[in-house]
């Protein structure tokens, strides 16, 4: 990596990772594959804690019509806690997910298939096949961004939805040793995010940005777990997001520049069938 490739990367006009070659994705695939679970209590499932229902409520299922989803995806999902505000719409979950730590033959009660993702990032499904697709913080662990989303595209039905939270920030240097993050993960910068959605003709029905990270820091020790399980501190986030929009920097590094929301979620939609095909075979 040359010092213009390292700029580019850190100024966010560059996505780290999205034009690897093969041989360098499956060194990822290596370093990332326990990444997660390989966390502080990850693999422990009794002291596993989901921190995002109040997010995933607010920005993410309520948008979504009130009707069954007959197959729904969960891409990096782990246990798959993140359905459990909708289980009751859901009547087969498969799970896309590298470490055989989170696997369980059901979720909630929802008959539940493992699948171990290919190095590439395609998918081993056929296309237009899942009503619903759900990934909320895996993408930014994932070099080829821009082939994973291609894929969700790809293996979702017409009329069909698709929810994505990530990271908009790199996440520190990426190069170096960070206390509580997995080697590779990085944030994607959020104008690259738009343009590879545009490009796959994906309906933005929602784009919203959350996280400003001085709320967990102020009032995390008034709550038992995470502030973003609560639908007041959710909603007290999403307007703190709203006014520091303007702030947003890939690779803050002032004390100024990281006040800003740090990711970004997005309710998607398939309006017809598509010709696009991002499968290798």
């Amino acid at each position: 990596m040359n010092l213009n490739e390292v700029v580019d990367y850190f100024e966010g006009k560059k996505l780290y990772g999205d034009d690897m070659t093969l041989d360098e994705i499956a060194t990822w695939y290596e370093d990332e594959k326990e990444g997660f679970a390989g966390l502080k209590g990850n693999a422990e499932r009794s002291k596993y804690r989901y921190a995002h229902h109040g997010l995933n409520r607010r920005h993410g299922f309520r948008y979504l019509p009130k009707r069954h989803f007959s197959q729904v995806l969960g891409f990096g999902s782990a246990y798959g806690d993140e359905f459990k505000p909708i289980v009751d719409c859901i009547e087969q979950l498969t799970i896309v997910e590298p470490s055989d730590s989170f696997v369980q033959k059901a979720v909630f009660g929802i008959p539940t298939q493992y699948v171990k993702p290919e190095i590439t990032g395609t998918l081993p499904f056929e296309n237009d096949c899942f009503d619903l697709i759900v990934c909320l913080g895996a993408l930014h662990h994932v070099p080829n961004v821009s082939h994973v989303l291609g894929e969700f595209y790809r293996c979702l039905k017409p009329d069909g939805f698709a929810l994505v939270r990530e990271p908009i920030v790199s996440m520190g240097d990426w190069r170096k040793f960070r206390a509580n993050l997995t080697k590779r993960e990085r944030g994607i910068p959020i104008g690259i995010f738009r343009k590879i959605i545009n490009g796959l003709d994906f309906k933005v029905l929602k784009e919203t940005f959350c996280v400003f990270l001085a709320l967990p820091k102020l009032f995390g020790r008034f709550f038992s777990g995470s502030i973003y399980n609560n639908d007041f501190m959710t909603w007290i986030d999403e307007l703190s997001a709203r006014v520091l929009t303007w702030n947003i920097s890939y690779h803050p590094i002032k004390v100024t520049e990281k006040f800003m929301p740090i990711s970004v979620y997005y309710v998607l939609s398939k309006t017809t069938t598509s010709s696009y095909s991002n499968r290798s075979d």
